[in-house]
C-alpha cells in the first residue's frame, strides 16, 4: 500500500492538465450551447467581402463548441471602418460578436501616423484577430477600349478608375502607383463596393479598377478577362500569380525606380496578407478566443466549405489569428520615418 501511493499521486498529477483543458472546453461548450453569434460584415451585400464572410458564417458554427447559430448582419461604411468601430466600442465582449473587415482597417491607422490615428475609433493592436480567409493578390484592370495597352502607357495617358473610400484597396492601390511609378490614374471614389464599380465599368462611366483581387473579379465577372473585355495592366502584389506571370503581366514592385520606392511598395502590399480578416472585441475571454480561433481554422479547411468555395469561384487560403496578431505587432513597431514615407505614398494627388 505504501509503495503504491507515489504511483497513484503521480497519475493524479499527470491528469491535472488534461482535466483543466477538458473543464475549459466544457465551459466554452456550455456557454455557446443554444446561443447565437452576430457576424457583423463591414461591407454591402453582394460584394467580395460579403461573399467570403457569408461563406465562413455558413460553416463556422458547427466547429465551435456548443454549435451556436451564426447570424450575418451587414454594416457597411468607410471600407470596413464603421464595422471595426462597432466591434471595438459597442459589441458585446463575450465572444458572441465577430466582425468581418478589410485589410485597410488594420493598416490605415498605421499609415495615418500618431497625429492622424485619433480619428479612428479603434486600435488595431488591441483588436483580437480571429484569422483571415484568404491572402489577397490585387491586380489593376482596364477596359480593352481604354486608351492604354500597358502600364507604361499610363505614365503619359490618364485613365479613370472607380474606387471605394480612402483606406480601401481600390483607392489606395492606384494612388500608390501614381506616387511610386508616376502613373496618371484619376481615382473616382464613393462607390460602395466592387459590385458597383464593375457595373460602372460595364456602363463605361469609368475605365477600370485597381486594387481588386483576381478571385473577386473572377467570381463576379468570370469571362471579362478571358473574352478580352478587360485587360490586366499590372500585378499589384509581392508574389505574383503564375497565370499572369505566364502572360507576361509585370509586377508593380519590379517597376519601382529606386530601392526606397520598392521598399515602400513592399511594405504597403504587406497588408494583402490580411486579405479577408475577421476580428473580435478586445476583452473577449481568452478561452473563447482560443476556441473561436481553432474553429475558424477548422472551418476554412473544411471539405464542405472548400467545395462550396470552388462553386463560388473563390480561393480560400487561411491565415491564423496568431499569425495576423504577430504581423500587426511587427508593423506597428516600425520606425516612424518608414511609416511616414508610406503614408505619403498613399496620399492622393489628382493627375495634372
Amino acid at each position: 500500500m505504501t509503495r503504491r501511493l507515489p504511483l497513484t499521486v503521480a497519475l493524479m498529477v499527470a491528469m491535472l492538465p488534461l482535466t483543466t483543458v477538458t473543464e475549459a472546453q466544457d465551459a466554452v461548450t456550455d456557454f455557446y450551447r443554444g446561443k447565437s453569434i452576430r457576424f457583423v460584415i463591414g461591407a454591402i451585400a453582394g460584394g467580395g467581402n460579403d461573399g467570403y464572410a457569408r461563406l465562413v458564417a455558413r460553416h463556422l458554427g458547427r466547429h465551435i463548441p456548443g454549435n451556436p447559430t451564426i447570424l450575418p448582419i451587414n454594416m457597411p461604411g468607410a471600407s470596413g471602418h464603421v464595422a471595426a468601430g462597432h466591434i471595438y466600442n459597442v459589441a458585446a465582449k463575450d465572444g458572441t460578436v465577430i466582425g468581418s473587415t478589410t485589410p485597410g482597417v488594420i493598416t490605415d491607422p498605421l499609415w495615418a501616423g500618431e497625429a492622424g490615428r485619433a480619428k479612428y475609433k479603434y486600435d488595431p493592436v488591441k483588436l483580437v484577430h480571429l484569422g483571415s480567409a484568404q491572402a489577397a493578390t490585387y491586380n489593376c484592370y482596364v477596359r480593352a477600349d481604354a486608351p492604354v495597352k500597358t502600364i507604361q502607357d499610363v505614365y503619359k495617358t490618364e485613365v479613370i478608375l472607380g474606387a471605394a473610400s480612402e483606406g480601401g484597396s481600390t483607392r489606395d492601390a492606384p494612388v500608390l502607383l501614381n506616387n511610386m511609378l508616376g502613373t496618371k490614374f484619376r481615382v473616382v471614389t464613393g462607390y460602395p463596393g466592387t459590385r458597383e464599380i464593375l457595373v460602372a465599368i460595364e456602363r463605361n462611366e469609368i475605365q477600370g479598377v485597381c486594387g481588386m483581387g483576381w478571385d473577386a473579379m473572377y467570381s463576379q465577372r468570370p469571362d471579362w478577362v478571358a473574352k478580352g473585355f478587360m485587360r490586366v495592366l499590372v500585378q499589384e502584389n509581392l508574389g505574383g500569380n503564375p497565370m499572369f506571370d505566364k502572360l507576361g503581366i509585370p509586377r508593380s514592385v519590379d517597376l519601382a525606380k529606386t530601392p526606397q520606392a520598392r521598399q515602400i511598395m513592399e511594405l504597403a502590399y504587406t497588408q494583402q496578407a490580411f486579405g479577408r480578416p475577421y476580428i473580435l472585441p478586445p476583452g473577449t475571454p481568452a478561452d473563447r478566443v482560443a476556441a473561436l480561433r481553432r474553429a475558424f481554422m477548422a472551418a476554412t479547411q473544411d471539405a464542405e466549405l472548400l467545395a462550396e468555395a470552388k462553386k463560388m469561384r473563390v480561393e480560400v487560403r487561411p491565415l491564423s489569428g496568431e499569425d495576423i496578431e504577430a504581423l500587426v505587432n511587427k508593423m506597428y513597431a516600425l520606425p516612424a520615418e518608414v511609416i511616414e514615407r508610406t503614408r505619403a505614398a498613399l496620399t492622393y494627388k489628382p493627375p495634372q
